[in-house]
């Protein structure tokens, strides 16, 4: 008896073409964004560095209505009470949601779903802005909320003496900050040292400069174009000229955008264990 051996049957063209292909969409910018935002909210130490945001916002307010003379209960006053906190954590919460991905080993599973680093980092500096944003509106109802309290206590005329351009200035100064505490978290990669970077530059580095400004007259008119922290602080306490704002673009520069540079190409290239 003899045995036929039928010949394979091959893949054809047409086979293939019968099989459709899957289609992998990316993961849209809105959902990476959320992500971003929970990540920030999620932890025992996050729920309460977010939480701080209304607390100090909170007590700032308490304490000028105990402590301030009758004449500066003002929403100035509030505003100022409260932003000298909010400078300190605001940064501290950008420089946390970029270097939580290396403390807390979370890195190799985002950027494992994500491939394009670029991506999680616009999210995550959308998700900052975001927090900031909100933060200095609630910091803004508080102080109003203050403001009233304060004058109904003392019983004078509530005085609401900062302008709606004052406002968007003192939010610009802390997305500054906070873009600077990003910019460290990108750069180091570590929250330890981005912290200890942020203290630097945001009181070592000022006192420096404003000493040497005081005791080296050339160095006097150089230091607004140096000294980026006395280029941002105008945006809290002074009627911003042309040349201010040509100081704030020129220090945030070199402090702020060439640095982030430098911290953005060694995330994307650099390997994540």
């Amino acid at each position: 008896m003899t045995t036929t051996i039928q010949p394979a049957v091959l893949d054809t063209p047409a086979t293939e073409a019968a099989t459709p292909a899957r289609v992998v969409r990316p993961i849209p910018t809105a959902r990476l964004v959320k992500v971003e935002l929970r990540k920030m909210f999620d932890t025992r130490a996050g729920f309460w560095l977010m939480a701080s945001v209304g607390i100090v916002s909170v007590l700032a307010t308490a304490a000028v209505i105990i402590w301030a003379p009758d004449e500066a209960i003002t929403q100035n006053t509030f505003s100022t009470a409260i932003g000298m906190p909010l400078s300190v954590v605001l940064p501290i919460i950008a420089i946390l949601s970029v270097t939580g991905e290396y403390s807390q080993r979370t890195g190799l599973t985002t950027y494992t779903l994500v491939p394009w680093r670029g991506r999680v980092l616009s999210a995550k500096v959308v998700a900052t802005l975001l927090v900031g944003v909100v933060a200095m509106f609630v910091a803004l109802a508080v102080g109003a909320l203050g403001n009233v309290v304060g004058s109904a206590i003392t019983g004078l005329d509530a005085t609401w003496d900062i302008s709606l351009a004052q406002f968007g200035n003192i939010v610009l100064a802390n997305v500054l900050g906070m873009l600077m505490g990003f910019m460290l978290g990108v750069l180091f990669r570590s929250s330890a040292a981005a912290i200890v970077g942020y203290f630097v530059y945001s009181f070592v580095l000022p006192v420096a400069l404003g000493t040497l400004a005081a005791f080296q007259e050339w160095f006097r008119d150089l230091q607004p174009w140096v000294d980026v922290q006395f280029a941002v602080t105008r945006l809290f306490d002074s009627s911003m000229t042309t040349e201010y704002w040509q100081q704030l673009g020129v220090t945030t520069l070199f402090w702020l955008w060439i640095p982030l540079a430098f911290g953005l190409r060694a995330v994307l290239r650099a390997e994540v264990k």
